[in-house]
Formats: C-alpha cells, sequence, structure tokens
C-alpha cells in the first residue's frame, strides 16, 4: 500500500494506520470477552492461588484482588480512550511521547515481554495438551518420559501443535482474533464456574477458608496490598497496549461497560472461584495447588477430563491472542512498517517465542520474580510518561510535529531511563524485597515526575483526528 499524503512510509503502512470511526466493530460484549478469557488465563490462577499459599485467607485474597480490579478498571478505561480517539495501536501512540523513531523502545520492551510470556502460556497450555492426550490414548505415556532441550516427545508434539493453531488463527488478523474472543469467553466462564462446583461438592460445600498458618496483623495487610498492587503490575503491560483493541471500539461507552463487566465483575468471580478451588483441596488433603491444570488431572472420567482440559487450551490461546501476541506483532511491524505487514509480523514473532525454549524461563524462579516485579518496573514508567495526542504520528521530517531531535524526544528518554531503574532496583535487588510488590506504582510515578520536570511547559500539540489517512477495522 502507498502511503497516505504527508505520510512516510518508514512511519506507515494500512495495519499502523489510524482506524476509521465508520464500521469499528468492538463492542462492549467484545471487550467483556478479552477479560472473561485473560482474567481466567493458567498464570492468573497460580498467582492468586499463591496469595492463598502465603497464608492469605479467603477474604483477604478477594481484598487484595479487588483492591486491584478497582485500580485496573480506572486505568484501562482511561488507555482505552486513547486508543478509541486515535485509532492507532501501541507503538504509533508511543510517538507522542517518544518521537517517530525514539517510540521503537517503549514498543519494542512490551514487545519482548509479550513473547517470553506467549512461550510460557503456549508451554502452560501444552501441559494440559499432553494429560488429555495421555488419558485419551495411555500408550503415548512412554513419549513422556524423555527429554530433548527440556521436554519430552509428546511435550513437543504438545507445544508446536497449540503454536501452529494460534500462529494461523493470528494470520487472519485482528477481526478473527475478536471472534476467537468472542467465541472462547463463555467457553472458559461455564467451565470454571463448573470445576468450582465440582470441586465443592467434593467437600460438601465446606472448604478450609485458609492455610494452617493464616497470616494476621500488618503483614497480613502489607500481603494484601501488596497482592493488589501486583495484580495491577501484572497488567500493567495490557495497560499501555489496551489502545491495539479500543481502536476499533464502537464508542466509549461500549469501552466502560465492556471493562466494568469484565474487570471488577469478572475479577470477584474469578476470586470466588480461586478460593473455591485452593480452600476445596485443602481441605480435601492439606495440599495448596499452583493451577487449575492440578485439578483437571485427577477427574476421574475421561469424557469430563477431555472437556475441562479442551475448555482449558481454549483459554490459554484466547490469552495469548489478546496479551501475549498482539503486542509483538505491531511493535515488528512498526519497526519494519516497508518490509513487514501484520501476518508476517506474527509469524516471526511466533518464531523467536519457540526458539527461546520458555519452559526453561518458567522454570526458573529468578526469571518469575522478574515477571511478576520487574515487568511493573520496567513497564510501568512508559504509562507514566505516555500521553494522548492526535496529530502528525506519521511525518518524517524536521517540521513535523513529533520529530523532536533527529526523531526522538529526548525529554522523555531522561524521564524514562532513571524511573526505569528505580523501579527495577526496588522490584530485584534484596534490599528493598518489603517494597518489591509496589514497583509498578513506583515506576509509574517516577516516570511522571521526572516528565513533568523536564518537558516544556508551553503547549505544543494540536488536537486533530486522522480521518483522511485513516483505514476501515477489517482492512
Amino acid at each position: 500500500m502507498e502511503p497516505a499524503p504527508d505520510t512516510s512510509d518508514k512511519l506507515y503502512n494500512v495495519d499502523l494506520a489510524p482506524t476509521s470511526r465508520h464500521g469499528r466493530t468492538w463492542s462492549a460484549y467484545s471487550i467483556f470477552t478479552l477479560w472473561a478469557n485473560d482474567v481466567h488465563s493458567l498464570g492468573n490462577y497460580g498467582f492468586a492461588i499463591g496469595l492463598f499459599a502465603l497464608g492469605l485467607g479467603a477474604w483477604q485474597v478477594l481484598t487484595a484482588l479487588g483492591v486491584g480490579a478497582l485500580l485496573l478498571f480506572v486505568l484501562l478505561c482511561l488507555s482505552g480512550f486513547m486508543g478509541f480517539k486515535t485509532g492507532v495501536p501501541y507503538p504509533v501512540m508511543s510517538r507522542i511521547s517518544f518521537g517517530v523513531h525514539g517510540a521503537q523502545l517503549p514498543a519494542a520492551i512490551r514487545g519482548i515481554v509479550a513473547i517470553a510470556w506467549f512461550g510460557i502460556q503456549t508451554y502452560l497450555a501444552s501441559v494440559v495438551l499432553r494429560v488429555m492426550l495421555i488419558a485419551l490414548v495411555p500408550s503415548l505415556a512412554p513419549l513422556d518420559e524423555n527429554s530433548v532441550l527440556g521436554l519430552s516427545t509428546l511435550g513437543w508434539i504438545s507445544f508446536v501443535a497449540l503454536w501452529i493453531v494460534q500462529v494461523v488463527i493470528v494470520c487472519y488478523g485482528m477481526e478473527m482474533i475478536r471472534r476467537y474472543e468472542a467465541f472462547a469467553g463463555p467457553v472458559i466462564l461455564v467451565t470454571m464456574v463448573a470445576l468450582a462446583a465440582w470441586m465443592l461438592a467434593r467437600v460438601d460445600f465446606s472448604i478450609a477458608w485458609s492455610t494452617d498458618d493464616p497470616l494476621t496483623g500488618s503483614q497480613m495487610w502489607l500481603h494484601i496490598l501488596g497482592g493488589g498492587a501486583l495484580w495491577v503490575s501484572i497488567y500493567g503491560t495490557f495497560v499501555l497496549n489496551f489502545c491495539d483493541f479500543t481502536r476499533s471500539a464502537m464508542s466509549r461507552g461500549a469501552i466502560v461497560r465492556g471493562n466494568f463487566w469484565g474487570i471488577p465483575v469478572n475479577m470477584l468471580l474469578f476470586g470466588l472461584i480461586v478460593v473455591s478451588l485452593a480452600g476445596a483441596q485443602f481441605k480435601l488433603d492439606g495440599t495448596v495447588i499452583t493451577s487449575p491444570a492440578d485439578i483437571v488431572q485427577p477427574i476421574p472420567s475421561t469424557p469430563l477430563l477431555v472437556l475441562a482440559s479442551l475448555a482449558l487450551l481454549i483459554l490459554t490461546v484466547a490469552v495469548n491472542l489478546m496479551a501475549n501476541f498482539v503486542a509483538p506483532t505491531y511493535a515488528l511491524t512498526n519497526m519494519f512498517p516497508r518490509r513487514l505487514n501484520f501476518q508476517k509480523a506474527a509469524v516471526i514473532s511466533a518464531v523467536i517465542g519457540l526458539v527461546i525454549l520458555p519452559w526453561n524461563l518458567y522454570n526458573s524462579p529468578v526469571v518469575i520474580v522478574y515477571f511478576l516485579g520487574g515487568l511493573g518496573a520496567l513497564l510501568g514508567p512508559l504509562f507514566g510518561i505516555t500521553r494522548v495526542n492526535v496529530p502528525q504520528l506519521y511525518v518524517d521530517t524536521h517540521d513535523g510535529e513529533y520529530f523532536y531531535r533527529g526523531g526522538v524526544n529526548p525529554r522523555a528518554i531522561a524521564a524514562f531511563v532513571p524511573a526505569a531503574l528505580a523501579s527495577l532496583a526496588v522490584a530485584l535487588l534484596p534490599a528493598f524485597h518489603g517494597a518489591s510488590e509496589f514497583s509498578w506504582f513506583i515506576g509509574a510515578g517516577l516516570g511522571a515526575l521526572c516528565y513533568l520536570v523536564t518537558a516544556k511547559r508551553e503547549p505544543e500539540y494540536t488536537d486533530q483526528h486522522g480521518e483522511a489517512i485513516s483505514v476501515a477495522t477489517t482492512h
């Protein structure tokens, strides 16, 4: 596609162009199903059940998730409005603060984290698929006993099969992702509620409300607030690139309604399921599960086990598509708009997610600490210094409003670097262990403060829509 007048082919192609206001397809239901899938991811269950294992009881876990949910509702609405107003994906949005070329930095950071998580989530799903395959065909069990680069033969077959399925879906573009999310959302909600009901029935609806060594006093409240802060940190990346989806939203009201049902309401349901699963299992045998996959594996009925496993597979694919596939795809397209489109960039992202052998990342405690703390610490400052505007984001000339100095805004870099370093130190250094759970907020706050200090005081932007160079949502 030829660039539109006054735009540079180094900054503009059909996938990076603003979406036209007419014909946008993402309704409140579309946005709700994003959260219906993502909130119930296996990784999130592992995190929330971990709060139970730390010694938080049922109401404390619900309180921690509730605090995080309310904060996320506000942040995601604000982030979503950016996408609705401008119609641009996150890498283009970043040009406002970082410059038309400096935006490669935040886009690349977001993309790198997403690629790693894409691989990890695919690995988690492959574990469920292996359980299902062995239940269906017990003779496959010997294929799960060897190790090739950290995975068994059956593990490789499962991982690659799921990898291919996701690549095929994403190659059909954002509209196919919307349709898949709309299908998967109800499936996973019904499945998780049914799984919780089954576990409650096993203990006659009388669960353990906490472990044998529950936290009390100041330690309890510190972990409640810390759990809520980490919940925000986990979604800190999505706060950044939520505009990748809301750029196709029908209205601001659709964003608010979708977020309301998908964040506070859906997260309350998620918390109740977590308490039911963890409390019931602890009541049964005194152990704390690590994810719903632990409950699926011992299901005595093969047909039920297969149905539950399929639902978890549908869920994980949905989570990966929205949270971990779209961001690096847009980031790569933004780097090479003349050579890459959405489909080509998606394949490259997937290949990287395969060759990094992500199961080794998941098995490393240091990496887990990084992704729960460092992830929010590194990306939090970007949200703190990113501003909303709709000017010449595709102009690569010295008189362009976002060209700054050679296409890079030194003020944004000056704000980002110290904030990121400070928040990473808080997240990862043992000396700051007590504050590590709040690293996202420290990073975002420092980034905003540094940008306020370094930014120009006089108004420098004009409000201008991008309809003249826009493309249809379903291009």
